[in-house]
This record gives structure tokens, sequence and C-alpha cells, in this order.
């Protein structure tokens, strides 16, 4: 398994946890207990991988480890807020300007020199992006999009590219799972400080459909955290576009999202960008 295929079970497993987020703020249940469930989830997930692998549960740099998992917090939350808000499709779309929040990122501070390739393909997404983004800035009724819904979708995008370049400063020196494990050690307390006093019982429907949120998030952390050890993240994460393309398939499915025709046009550009970094960025030296 290579980053870029990593990265693509990534982006399967994080449009499908997506969908079922959407799905339960349909049956009612409040965005931080979604948050809460799926950070307990991870919690026992996580630990019987550290225990399987004998490591450290703290790790080693636990500032900086801290760091990562407030900045998940911060973007998980501003992205559930949009799918709850937002078309499926549109709050994916805005989530996905991190990958260039990402590149600068890992350019200033882990030293990270993009690649031809590599900007060949933010380029390519960017312009897809602009396609897909465009038919929804304005609902059916002609009334402009909600701004809070879109301002959290944009501040998810950016705690994400954080802690992304977090996750490929500390995959050196830390286990997979110890990094992942840090979210929601920050969501648990964070969830029920904030938001608490509203949470509900949910109905068994309910219940497995939190389960399936807890369960493909776990895999999409682990496949990006694995991915991000296998290369650089400005590569990885420009791959990830393709979730947009899982997402508007599964609007479609599921809540009956029909995809436009820049709808169409967004996800090709976005492909063929995925393609590009894929097939053209240099590979490393055989030792």
């Amino acid at each position: 398994m290579t980053g870029p295929r990593f990265m693509l079970v990534s982006a399967l497993g994080f449009a499908l946890m997506s969908a079922l987020v959407k799905e339960a703020g349909q049956l009612g249940i409040p965005l931080l207990q979604i948050i809460f469930v799926r950070a307990v989830i991870s919690v026992v997930l996580s630990l019987a991988d550290i225990n399987r692998a004998g490591a450290h549960p703290l790790g080693h740099r636990r500032v900086l480890l801290f760091g990562r998992g407030l900045s998940g917090f911060l973007a998980l939350t501003g992205v559930f807020y949009a799918l709850l808000h937002l078309s499926m499709a549109q709050a994916t779309i805005l989530q996905y300007l991190h990958p260039v929040f990402t590149a600068l990122l890992a350019f200033v501070f882990l030293a990270e020199r993009p690649t031809a390739a590599t900007l060949a393909c933010i380029t390519l997404s960017l312009l897809g992006l602009v396609c897909m983004v465009m038919p929804f800035w304005v609902s059916e009724a002609g009334t402009p999009a909600s701004l809070w819904p879109v301002m959290a979708g944009l501040g998810g995008a950016l705690g994400s590219g954080i802690a992304y370049t977090l996750v490929r400063k500390l995959v050196a020196t830390e286990h997979p799972s110890v990094i992942v494990l840090y979210f929601p050690l920050v969501c648990v307390p964070g969830t029920l400080l904030l938001g608490g006093a509203d949470f509900v019982w949910p109905t068994a429907t309910g219940w497995w459909v939190l389960l399936g949120v807890g369960c493909f998030t776990q895999i999409g952390q682990l496949a990006l955290t694995k991915a991000m050890q296998r290369d650089a993240a400005s590569r990885v994460t420009s791959l990830s576009y393709v979730q947009i393309i899982f997402a508007a398939v599964l609007g479609w499915w599921v809540f009956g999202e029909m995809p436009t025709q820049a709808t169409l046009l967004g996800g090709g550009l976005i492909l063929l960008g995925a393609v590009v970094s894929a097939c053209m960025q240099p590979r490393p030296a055989q030792s």
C-alpha cells in the first residue's frame, strides 16, 4: 500500500462518515453528541491498536499531539456543522480547500517544496472547486446560501490543514493510533462541556448510524496517517480531493441530490488532478 492508495481509502472512509453524519442530523441527534459518540468509539479502537502495537498511549511529543487533537476537534465541528446545514456536495467542497492550506503550511513549517505535479493537481482541483461551488451559492429559492455554514466549512478546511501538517510532523516519532487518539482525548471533554446538557437518547437506528460514523472515521483517520508516513503532506492531501466524487455519488444515492453538469465537470477536473499527482510525481530514488 502506497501513500496515494492509503489516501483513497481515507477519502472513501470520510465520505461514508459524512453521509452518516447527515443522516444522524436528520434523525434529530445534536451536532456535539455526534462528535462525542464518534470520539468515544475512536478512543476504544485507538487504545486497542496501541495495546496491540505495544506503544505508549500518550506518545512522546505531547504538546504537538495536543495541538493536533485541538485543531482536529475545531475542524470537525466546522465540517459537521456544514454537513448538517448544507448539501453534502457543498459541505465537502468547502472542506476540500484544506490541501491548499496544507501545502502552504507544509512549505512554511516543514520545508516541503511542492513539485510541479502537486502544483498542477492543486490548480486543477481549485478549478474543479470553482465549477462545483458556483451552482450552490444560490439556493432553489433564489436566496444566498447561509453565511454561517459556509464560514464553518471554510474554518473546518483551515483546521484540517493545520491538523494534517501536525500529523506530518508527528509521524516520524509517533505511532499512528497515538496520533489519532489525541483527537478524541480533546473531543470527549470538549463536547461534554459545551453541549452535554442537550444530548438525547437515539433510536436503535440512530445508534447504528452513530456507530458507523465512529468506525468509518477511524478508518479514514488511520489511512490518512499511514499515507502521511509514506509521502509528502502536500501530495497525499491533494489526492484526497477524490472524496468530493464519493460525496457526490453518496449524496445522489442516499439523499437524492442529483449532480449537475457543473458538478460533473468539476469532479472530472478534480479526478484529473489526482491522476496527475499520482502518476507524474517523481519517485524517490531506490537505495
